[in-house]
């Protein structure tokens, strides 16, 4: 998932004034001097508080907008295809198990790697408790063009609590846009019969809107900290992807011996 954001521009910074400078410590950001926001009164702060409000409503109306355009999409049928579950080759129809929504995130794979790719690691470790998608008559798992014994036993090293299908040996990856040696994916299907139909896909920062780690860090006064974002003047930067937990730190908070179980 490291390709995420990697064509992202960075934007240049705009200077705000009467921002509040300490002095910290020498660290692996690219300032040496923290700023904060300026101090203001009550009102003023409820005031530009106000103003932004205005922005995220019309956004979340926005978002509405899309969503509605989203279930007025066209969907495309899909030929049978087979793929390696736990219990042994399953047909895509029944990766269902009895639902008539399936999403799938196609995770990154190089085969024999000891470690995956961070970003997809993370992001599928969020996803602890799937059970509010049994109401909506939705499931949603991890693909992987990796062979099934790795993928499973990654699973486990990690501590991933998604359930994880393998595509190798079809050309299922490649007929949705997550083909092998290519980037993350994310895939929404539903089933009528044994006939499954595509509808929606997306992948690069698209993915983002199903994370609640970037809806929560965004909320920050100073954000992602990262090397693109447009940020005032003197808020940390790092670079880009420096701060997130790599598959090794997921392992260790998650995974069979991690602190975080």
């Amino acid at each position: 998932m490291t390709a995420a954001m990697s064509s992202t521009p960075q934007p240049s910074r705009h200077r705000q004034e009467d921002q509040i400078l300490e002095e910290a410590p020498m660290t692996e950001q690219t300032v040496t001097r923290t700023a904060k926001p300026p101090v203001v009164d009550q009102a003023t702060w409820s005031a530009a508080l106000d103003d932004l409000r205005r922005r995220e409503k019309a956004a979340t109306r926005e978002l509405d907008a899309i969503a509605a355009q989203r279930r007025r999409l066209p969907m495309v049928e899909l030929p049978e295809y087979t793929l390696a579950g736990e219990d042994g080759p399953v047909r895509l129809a029944d990766v269902f198990d009895g639902r008539s929504q399936l999403i799938t995130y196609h995770h990154m794979w190089t085969d024999g790697a000891q470690w995956q790719c961070g970003g997809c690691t993370g992001f599928t470790s969020q996803f602890t408790r799937l059970d509010f998608l049994d109401a909506y008559d939705a499931r949603f798992v991890v693909v992987t063009n990796g062979p099934i014994e790795e993928a499973l036993a990654y699973r486990t090293k990690v501590g991933n609590r998604m359930d994880w299908y393998s595509s190798a040996g079809s050309s299922f990856g490649a007929d949705v846009d997550a083909a092998p040696g290519e980037g993350f994916a994310v895939n929404v299907f539903l089933r009528d019969g044994d006939t499954v139909y595509r509808t929606w896909h997306t992948n690069g920062r698209g993915t983002e809107q199903l994370s609640h780690t970037f809806a929560l860090i965004d909320l920050l006064p100073w954000g992602r900290q990262e090397e693109w974002q447009d940020s005032p003047e003197g808020w940390p930067k790092s670079p880009t992807y420096s701060k997130w937990l790599d598959s090794p730190d997921v392992a260790k908070y998650y995974g069979p011996d991690g602190a975080g179980r």
